[in-house]
């Protein structure tokens, strides 16, 4: 991690800080520590599983290898059904919606609403995370630490009851695979994807399909990427905000440090991973700490009065396209974020939700006041536009099928 640079040697001191998270150095914050095991299944650079088409990764220049579940290797095959499926609208109780209604290419793979509403019509509770670099995740979503891995975690969208999202349930389960089962492509496809099945249209293997194309799903050639690599240049705004973001004034880089923009990152030799959550001072109810229901967090599993209000730090790639931001949506641009951690929280003042987030007493000893004047602001909003990797928001592998 970076911890003190000044000027511009900023190229050097850059890297360093990618260096250190790519030896699986994380930063402080509430969390504990996970011990990853790896071995040959664990996320080599290639492997079909004898499926129809080997694996191999095209990373960015110093990205490392992802790492992947032993029981689900990666394959050419199985990544393109991952990708049908994704933009299928047919895989959703009725019919109407797909993985993509709430993660859009062009938006990083988010979806541009506070909040995101199901099949069904009802919204869930929180803002829909971006999909780049996702196969770099030790945890997936806003504040559960249970989901572990893409596999486990699709299993909320597909058959979540609450809230309602894809809308598939054990009265129509059987009904919505059907339709995949009828159609010659994905007859094809499952089959190169799984060969050696005898009957490979399964559950099972949806889910499998779809995490491989989102693990595919590698963003890496934004501005600052060029700029990192000597192919590109910043401007002098640029640099300055770039100063900022990895100096000890405004200090963004603590949970913002990794290869990724944020500060849980595992790769396929990580061996001891950090997997922090923070209180940002958001809210503060009534003074008493309180965040609002059914969204406090990971207190929302554990109970514990420690927990409330801490969520995971959002990666910053590709960030200027995907507000509105926070776990809830509840800050509409880049501006109100830096507003929102320069004050070192959020005070409301009136409406259900009053209370002064500035002096949330689990707030994360990391947000605290920071001074910067307008022009610093427009500098550190610059240099978080340097990260909108175009080709990855453009780019035809990762876009509709069936467009």
């Amino acid at each position: 991690m970076i911890r003190r640079h000044r000027g511009f040697m900023l190229k050097l001191a850059v890297a360093g800080a990618l260096a250190g998270a790519l030896a699986g150095v994380g930063c402080g914050g509430g969390g504990g520590v996970t011990i990853i095991e790896t071995g040959a299944g664990a996320g080599g650079g290639t492997g079909s599983g004898g499926a129809a088409g080997a694996w191999t990764w095209s990373l960015p220049a110093g990205f490392p290898t992802p790492a992947v579940p032993a029981d689900n290797p990666m394959s050419e095959a199985k990544v393109d059904l991952g990708r049908f499926l994704f933009f299928d609208r047919r895989l959703s109780g009725n019919g109407t919606q797909s993985c993509a209604s709430c993660h859009q290419q062009d938006k990083a793979f988010t979806d541009g609403f506070a909040t995101s509403r199901g099949s069904t019509g009802e919204f869930t509770h929180r803002n829909a995370q971006p999909l780049a670099n996702v196969a770099y995740s030790p945890m997936l979503t806003w504040a559960n630490p249970s989901l572990l891995t893409l596999e486990k975690q699709m299993e909320v969208p597909l058959f979540g009851e609450n809230p309602v999202e894809m809308g598939i349930n054990d009265g129509n389960k059987a009904e919505v695979l059907q339709r995949i089962a009828t159609q010659s492509l994905y007859q094809t496809k499952f089959s190169a994807a799984f060969p050696g099945e005898a009957s490979p249209v399964q559950w099972a293997n949806v889910v499998k399909a779809i995490a491989s194309f989102q693990r595919a799903l590698i963003s890496g050639n934004s501005k600052y990427d060029q700029f990192i690599a000597g192919k590109g240049t910043l401007t002098p705004t640029e640099l300055r905000g770039m100063n900022l973001f990895f100096g000890e004034k405004a200090e963004c880089f603590h949970c913002h440090g990794s290869p990724n923009f944020n500060d849980q990152f595992v790769h396929a030799t990580t061996r001891v991973l950090e997997t922090p959550f923070h209180n940002t001072g958001l809210y503060n109810i009534g003074g008493t700490g309180a965040f609002p229901e059914p969204n406090r967090g990971v207190f929302e599993l554990t109970g514990l009065p420690k927990d409330m209000g801490m969520f995971r730090a959002q990666s910053l790639r590709n960030i200027a396209v995907t507000a509105p931001y926070m776990h809830d949506g509840s800050i509409a641009t880049l501006e109100d974020v830096l507003d929102f951690y320069a004050a070192g929280g959020r005070n409301i003042t009136s409406g259900p939700h009053a209370g002064d987030g500035r002096k949330n007493p689990l707030k994360s000893d990391l947000i605290t006041l920071i001074t910067l004047d307008a022009q610093e602001k427009a500098d550190l909003v610059a240099f978080l536009k340097t990260l909108t990797d175009h080709d990855f928001l453009t780019n035809p592998k990762f876009a509709d099928p069936f467009k």
